[in-house]
């Protein structure tokens, strides 16, 4: 399978929806409690400083997406949160990687200078190796941080990587 990670396209928010909202569903990964409608999906990702989605470039079906915005304002504008997902039965075949990588290039380009992830599950495995071996530092977990869909506090682990030099968005 063939991925292309591109900027997303209004006529994508179909396929982005579905993805999004099966994470949430899941309630183990992102800290939304609700699912988003078209009307609040537009909104929300049109929002962002950057979402990009990962296209199997044989069928041009959406296999996963990404948001990228500021983490904090004024003087710390410079440091940028990207949330992923990929959907479920396409997990562990590289996708997820492809995104973090180019979520990692855009917050560059678009003057970050860092990438932190504020609230990654303790459970998630799989997500907190990838981004190890990213080369992700992890910073220590917080008790209790996050609130699982089955009523139970785990740990959440925060994470930071350096994007570049590039300018922040105040300067």
């Amino acid at each position: 399978m063939a991925i292309k990670i591109r900027k997303y396209q209004a006529e994508d928010l179909p396929e982005m929806l579905a993805i999004w909202n099966e994470v949430v569903d899941e309630g183990r990964a992102f800290p939304h409690k609700e699912a988003l409608d078209m009307e609040s999906a537009s909104e929300f990702f049109a929002g962002q400083s950057h979402c990009g989605v990962a296209v199997d470039e044989a069928s041009g079906k959406i296999h996963g997406l990404y948001i990228l915005h500021p983490n904090n304002v004024g003087r710390c504008g410079h440091l940028s949160n990207a949330s992923y997902a990929v959907s479920k039965n396409l997990r562990n075949r590289g996708i997820g990687r492809l995104l973090v990588e180019d979520s990692l290039e855009i917050a560059g380009e678009l003057g970050f200078r860092i990438l932190q992830f504020n609230a990654v599950a303790k459970s998630n495995a799989a997500a907190r190796a990838l981004y190890e071996k990213l080369g992700f530092v992890p910073l220590g977990c917080v008790p209790g941080g996050f609130l699982r869909k089955d009523g139970v506090y785990e740990d959440i682990c925060l994470y930071y990587h350096p994007v570049g030099e590039g300018r922040s968005k105040q300067e």
